[in-house]
């Protein structure tokens, strides 16, 4: 890793050739293993293992993964295990057996110190700018990388949320951190496997059409914990249900999944703040570059 700068897991999104591309680029790539969903790793992390000699890494979000999936993940030779959402305790022996990175990402402080007694050799704190899932009650990104900076001591942290460009990435350095987490700006790339509506949505969107809601979700009957809910770009449905969402049960769900299955609405398009600053689909190890150059400006300018 040359760059101070990582691709986030985004599950279904986040594929070997997404991971191997960051890695190569001088970054740290990971697959988004997501639920640990046995067809997406065993197709997506010999892509990976083959593409890049670079490291890489795998994520999993903990309260809905289980521990063979991650073991299966470890054969592959990741560098980097990141557990996200939920106890990682489960997962910590065979993380540590196999001599991988243990990587925790935080949404609160009290999370943050579960991380440090667990272990953990990298934190990611995550801010409620950030795109896809995090904490429904969590953490500005600029107060709260700091103060994780301050608690972890020698224990390296990654900033992630409301960071899409090269001066994100210097205002994480600025803070303390490490390195930087960038999440919606990977999954506008060539390498990213989503749906060409969802980069174009991307692409032409502004941060002030985010919002967020568990709507999606449980239309989608993924029932994640009440402490997590989703950003995501503006969508019918969130108009429509947000603060009802005792009434998606049922009939009523059942059509508005099948109505979303159709494509007669857009489909959810999970966006952070920062997505104001993109405007392009480029390779994924272009993008490195090109941010590693534009931190560096930023930080000149500060310089100066």
């Amino acid at each position: 890793m040359r760059q101070p700068i990582v691709s986030a897991p985004m599950a279904f999104s986040a594929g070997g050739e997404l991971a191997a591309a960051v890695s190569r680029g001088g970054g740290f790539g990971f697959v988004g293993g997501g639920f640990g969903v046995r067809d997406w790793l065993e197709r997506e992390l010999p892509i990976v293992a083959h593409s890049t000699r670079e490291p890489w890494g795998v994520g999993f979000v903990c309260w809905a993964a289980d521990v063979a999936g991650v073991e299966y993940a470890l054969e592959f030779g990741p560098a980097a295990v990141l557990l996200s959402f939920g106890d990682p305790t489960p997962f910590l022996q065979p993380i540590r057996r196999a001599g991988a990175l243990l990587m925790i990402q935080v949404t609160d402080l009290t999370e943050a110190r579960q991380a440090l007694d667990a272990g953990a050799d990298v934190i990611v704190v995550q801010g409620t700018e950030s795109g896809g899932h995090g904490a429904r009650k969590g953490r500005s990104t600029l107060p709260f990388v700091p103060t994780v900076v301050d608690m972890a001591g020698d224990t390296p942290v990654l900033a992630a949320g409301g960071i899409a460009d090269g001066r994100g990435v210097a205002a994480a350095l600025v803070l303390g951190a490490a390195g930087a987490l960038l999440g919606t700006r990977f999954q506008a790339t060539a390498e990213a496997i989503v749906d060409s509506a969802i980069s174009k949505a991307i692409v032409e969107s502004q941060g002030g059409q985010t919002a967020r809601s568990s709507v999606l979700d449980i239309v989608k009957g993924v029932d994640w914990p009440e402490k997590y809910d989703g950003r995501s770009l503006a969508h019918p449905y969130i108009d429509r249900w947000h603060g009802r969402e005792a009434e998606l049960t049922g009939e009523t769900r059942q059509a508005a999944r099948a109505e979303m299955a159709s494509g007669a609405v857009p489909p959810a398009v999970w966006a952070g703040e920062a997505v104001d600053l993109i405007g392009d689909l480029p390779s994924a190890e272009d993008l490195v570059a090109a941010l590693a150059a534009e931190a560096e400006e930023a930080l000149d300018r500060v310089r100066r």
